[in-house]
């Protein structure tokens, strides 16, 4: 027995991670990036802090936050976790913080920190990384061994190979899994933001609130959370989560539809009786539109106040009990309609990819092609954000690494 020879095809989160745990158990690896700089998504993650996990310990909640593969990832998360890697990294000199959110950072704030404890954790183990080396082809020879052709020319050989070349922006991101017999789930996009075409919003540009609930009628697609009025449309942590939950549905309706957004979901009917008593009673002779509800930005009040049909110059002391009843109805739905997507495209992340049927959650290794692995987006998983697909990365690309490491015949 040997130590296997490995070409890891994608030099992000999922194929740097593998080729260290491989390298580290023993492998004999070699990362294959077409870009001139890897890990171009932890660099810019968080803006340019790397959320690097989330801080969801229990491994029957975290997959609660993955609209496609969380459940079947299970046995996979129950042996590669956000605590696993917390202690990963913190082994590596590399300390985490948690923030309220759940979001994780590393204490410096600087996606770098994490960039150059990878490349090092590489060079450590004694795995080359090849940038401009893109891959034209992967092909399995009759003995069981694969042929890398690089767009060079060059051609490299190797035991295993994993692609994981990130998410599948068309069929063309998956090429090299699908010469090799693989089936491909088709992509779209994933964490987007809403386009609206909307006067009256667009001059909000800016405002955020930070407990909203967003639904789309006639769907089981609801989020609350912060909601941010951008100069095209809504954006925000609520807004993210649903795209993800929605993205096929979404996807199909051509990001045509009406959004319904509730900007008071924790007001009860107490909540609003007594702060309609206290307006009247302390502010009665200020204008309607100038005395905001807690939590709301002026700006937008102003807007609610508008759509509820007041008078611009509308009092306290003369407000009539339709126009109250007009005023919550605003505040508690309002109906925009969404005639599009924004997407980050540095960060894009889309559902779809390689179906999980056709891998092996255990140790990632194809179940249609011996010797063939797989890791992160480049397989149908997506999570929310805030984290959750870095660990997907971690996860799959550790699993494969171990496994991509074991001994061959010599």
């Amino acid at each position: 027995m040997k130590p296997p020879t490995v070409i890891v095809v994608g030099g992000g989160a999922a194929g740097c991670f593998a080729a260290i745990a491989c390298a580290e158990a023993g492998g004999q690896v070699t990362v294959l990036e077409r870009a001139a700089q890897p890990l171009a998504k932890v660099r810019i993650s968080g803006g340019g802090r790397c959320n690097v996990t989330h801080a969801s310990f229990e491994v029957g909640e975290l997959i609660q936050h993955y609209p496609r593969g969380g459940r079947k990832l299970l046995g996979a998360f129950s042996r590669f976790q956000p605590a696993d890697t917390v202690r990963w990294f913190e082994e590596r000199g590399v300390r985490l913080k948690t923030e309220a959110d759940g979001r994780m950072f590393p204490l410096t704030d600087s996606s770098q920190t994490i960039v150059e404890c990878l490349l090092h954790a590489l060079r450590r183990g004694g795995a080359p990384l090849r940038c401009g080396a893109g891959v034209g082809t992967v092909q399995a020879t009759p003995d069981g061994h694969f042929l890398a052709q690089l767009e060079n020319g060059e051609v490299l050989q190797a035991d295993r190979v994993m692609l994981a070349t990130g998410g599948c922006r068309g069929p063309e991101g998956a090429r090299l899994a699908t010469a090799l017999g693989h089936t491909l789930v088709k992509p779209v996009p994933s964490l987007f933001t809403f386009r609206a075409e909307c006067g009256w919003l667009s001059g909000l540009a800016g405002a955020s609130v930070a407990a909203a609930r967003v639904a789309v009628p006639g769907t089981p697609l609801a989020e609350e959370g912060p909601v941010l009025i951008t100069h095209w449309g809504l954006s925000g942590p609520a807004v993210l989560r649903l795209s993800a939950w929605g993205a096929r549905l979404l996807h199909d309706r051509d990001y045509r539809f009406p959004l319904v957004i509730n900007w008071a979901p924790r007001m009860r009917d107490l909540d609003w009786r007594v702060w309609m008593t206290q307006q009247r009673r302390e502010q009665g002779a200020r204008r309607v539109a100038g005395t905001p509800f807690p939590g709301l930005p002026a700006r937008l009040w102003e807007q609610i106040a508008h759509h509820a049909g007041l008078p611009p110059d509308a009092r306290w002391n003369a407000a009539t009990r339709e126009q109250e009843r007009l005023l919550r109805a605003r505040l508690q739905s309002m109906t925009i309609e969404v005639n599009g997507r924004s997407l980050h495209k540095e960060e894009f992340v889309t559902c779809g990819g390689i179906p999980l049927e056709e891998v092996n959650l255990i140790t990632m290794e194809s179940r249609v092609r011996p010797g063939l692995f797989f890791g992160g987006e480049l397989l149908d998983i997506d999570g929310l954000t805030g984290g959750f697909n870095f660990q997907a990365a971690w996860t799959t690309g550790w699993l494969a690494g171990r496994a991509m490491a074991r001994p061959v015949a010599g």
